[in-house]
């Protein structure tokens, strides 16, 4: 529990002052009411400052699938759940996973199920991790749901770390250069401006010369306004991240951006089927086990086609015909899981599904990041060349007019 400074007065209205431990403020505020003590101000001690700062900090991804494993392992051979988490609390190197594995513990000591007691960290434990851990728990395979998440958690960051990597020559091409124009327009451009006034004034210049002088002149004088636009798209986008409709129109975006939006659509699938696939294996109902794979697509777009599919499911109905309603499912992956639950074997087929569409993707991935790099190349040297176009052609008419 954290510990709380506060000054109060006693009925004789002497000042006192000194530290206590409380769940919260409003337990410090009742434990001095049954001390006969009027609060005057009651704080949040600075060891605990210091130490809800950590707990409030996101978990790095590769920290807590460590910490999956190692407590699936621990569950696995026999360690109460209690004392598995005092262990992986006293081992971490993480503060803030420290922190936070210590909070849960409370929690747990207290009677809480896992699930809630991880729910009250939402920076460190996602709606899907949460949601899985609570179907473990409740049809006693927690150890298995904990591996498949530390299993889904190493794979999402090593993707992540792969798609990075693609994209880091790419953006340096993009920034670099984007800053090399920058300054051609802005300091290089116009100490020509001089040299073309006499063809101005006559009409002898250039089409291309005009056009980059007004680039230039407008990049003088709105550069601020350029700065200050870009900074309000990116607030924008993520305000409009926050909200309902907003994660909708990005989201739909996402998966209609030329060339990544098949990648962004088939990762989300895939993960969709995978964790469909593990909870339908591992005895989790249907109905259930959709509500919570619906979160692993990342996508509120594939989510509501999946909640909708599975009010269907409720009604009686299969799973392959309302995916296949909502046109956001391939229809070879709409017959695969058609074939699956005529068989009976859905669970399988699903796992399957995310294999290949997995090996798939990251193939279509390579393609994509790999005509990126050419396509950023040619552009830049486009401009560049259009600048050099634009310099020289009219100091070589007048060099052949001298």
């Amino acid at each position: 529990m954290p510990d709380f400074q506060y000054i109060a007065r006693e009925l004789s209205g002497q000042q006192v002052t000194g530290v206590l431990s409380a769940t919260s403020q409003q337990d410090a505020l009742a434990s001095l009411a049954a001390r006969e003590l009027f609060p005057v101000r009651v704080d949040l001690a600075e060891e605990a400052k210091s130490q809800q700062k950590y707990a409030n900090r996101r978990v790095k991804p590769r920290v807590l699938s460590v910490f999956y494993g190692q407590l699936a392992d621990l569950l696995k051979a026999g360690v109460p759940l209690l004392r598995s988490l005092e262990l992986l609390q006293q081992q971490s190197t993480s503060p803030a996973l420290s922190l936070v594995l210590e909070d849960v513990r409370g929690h747990v000591a207290d009677g809480t199920p896992l699930f809630e007691a991880m729910k009250q960290h939402p920076r460190a434990f996602g709606e899907l991790v949460v949601s899985m851990v609570r179907a473990g728990e409740e049809g006693g395979f927690l150890e298995d749901v904990l591996k498949r998440i530390a299993a889904f958690t190493d794979h999402q960051e090593d993707l992540k770390s792969r798609v990075l990597g693609a994209l880091v020559y790419p953006v340096f091409l993009l920034v670099f250069g984007t800053i090399i124009v920058g300054v051609l327009l802005v300091y290089f451009v116009p100490k020509f401006e001089p040299i073309f006034d006499r063809m101005a004034q006559r009409g002898d210049l250039p089409w291309a010369t005009t056009t980059l002088l007004g680039f230039s002149e407008s990049a003088q004088q709105y550069w601020w306004m350029v700065v200050g636009v870009v900074v309000a798209v990116i607030v924008g986008l993520r305000h409009a991240a926050q909200t309902e409709t907003g994660r909708w129109r990005l989201d739909t975006v996402r998966l209609r951006v030329a060339g990544f939006g098949r990648v962004v659509k088939s990762l989300a699938i895939a993960r969709f089927c995978r964790i469909l696939g593990t909870l339908l294996n591992n005895g989790v109902p249907i109905l259930q086990s959709l509500r919570i794979s619906k979160d692993a697509t990342g996508n509120v777009v594939l989510a509501r086609a999946i909640e909708e599919a599975a009010e269907n499911v409720s009604e009686g109905k299969t799973l392959a015909k309302p995916l296949s309603q909502s046109g956001q499912f391939p229809t070879e992956i709409v017959e695969m899981i058609s074939v699956g639950e005529e068989a009976n074997n859905l669970e399988n087929v699903l796992i399957d599904i995310a294999d290949n569409l997995e090996r798939r993707t990251n193939r279509e991935l390579d393609v994509v990041v790999r005509m990126l790099e050419p396509l950023l190349l040619l552009v830049m040297a486009a401009v560049v060349l259009f600048v050099v176009i634009a310099l020289l052609v009219p100091i070589m008419q007048s060099s052949s007019l001298m």
